[in-house]
């Protein structure tokens, strides 16, 4: 996507190698820290980032290196999920939260080109997303998108936000998604605390969608390397075991396959043309609240 955010104009090199042109930056973005949804952008092949994302995506891939291929899976999977809701189950609403930038497959346009009268309401801190919201507006005319600038770290100032009832009806089933989101949520904020306080506003009927790296595929060197690597990337950053996932499901039904890998959710690829899922190293769930 063509970009006035395109690093060629604004970022140059220095001793941090960023340098910016403020009078291009548009207000709120700090482009010398590090964001999870431009750091993303950068692992997809995008050019929405600027140098210190890139570093710190660089990071991140000194010590797992195949963090590109998850990212790619993690998008797969994401299309696949939403395909699946809005035929199969029926699902009509989807509050997409750690949406970041627009790409190709975007939540709406998976969803509307199954059911056009589909609605989402997209959800991220980055004031980058926000430049880009357009991208994530261009609903179907039967369907209606939406798009609010907020913190999951604060799930209340999220459900109370008039974006979200001007859009959603939260008393009809909703699915949930926070794919590749939670574990930028540290466990001194609270993350099961933050999942169970958006699943509460939700009726039966509604779903979590759930994507979350781990370290469960690292050997004990490879984990550590990984863990310090994070901290340097200046991201906060938690992966976390199969059983520590698994709790962010107590009480709803797990629709099968269960918690797997990413690549295991309902592929459509055969076994042998699959990656392996310790390159990817991301877990998934999709649970019915009942």
């Amino acid at each position: 996507m063509a970009s006035a955010l395109h690093n060629g104009g604004l970022v140059a090199g220095n001793e941090r190698g960023v340098a910016v042109d403020p009078e291009r930056v548009p207000p709120g973005i700090d482009p010398t820290k590090a964001h999870p949804s431009r750091r993303y952008n950068y692992w997809l092949g995008g050019k929405d980032n600027f140098a210190v994302d890139r570093e710190s995506a660089e990071t991140v891939a000194s010590a797992f290196p195949t963090v590109y291929l998850s990212a790619r899976e993690n998008r797969a999977f994401l299309q696949r999920v939403v395909g699946y809701l809005a035929g199969e189950a029926g699902i009509r609403q989807f509050l997409d939260i750690g949406a970041g930038l627009p790409s190709a497959g975007n939540v709406h346009e998976v969803a509307q080109a199954i059911e056009p009268a589909s609605r989402v309401v997209y959800v991220d801190n980055d004031p980058v997303v926000l430049v880009h919201a357009r991208a994530l507006l261009t609903s179907e005319p039967r369907g209606r998108t939406a798009y609010i600038e907020a913190d999951l770290r604060e799930p209340g100032r999220i459900l109370e936000n008039p974006g979200l009832a001007g859009t959603l009806d939260l008393s009809r089933p909703t699915a949930l998604m926070l794919v590749a989101t939670m574990h930028f949520i540290t466990d001194d904020h609270d993350p099961y605390g933050v999942v169970s306080r958006l699943l509460s506003a939700l009726p039966p009927g509604s779903f979590l969608v759930m994507t979350h790296a781990t370290g469960d595929h690292l050997t004990p060197e490879g984990y550590a390397e990984s863990v310090e690597a994070n901290e340097r990337s200046g991201v906060p950053f938690r992966l976390r075991s199969r059983e520590e996932f698994t709790r962010f499901f107590d009480g709803l039904e797990i629709l099968p396959p269960g918690v797997t890998s990413v690549v295991e959710w309902r592929p459509e690829d055969p076994p042998d043309k699959r990656p392996a899922i310790e390159d990817v190293s991301m877990l998934c769930g999709v649970a019915r609240v009942p």
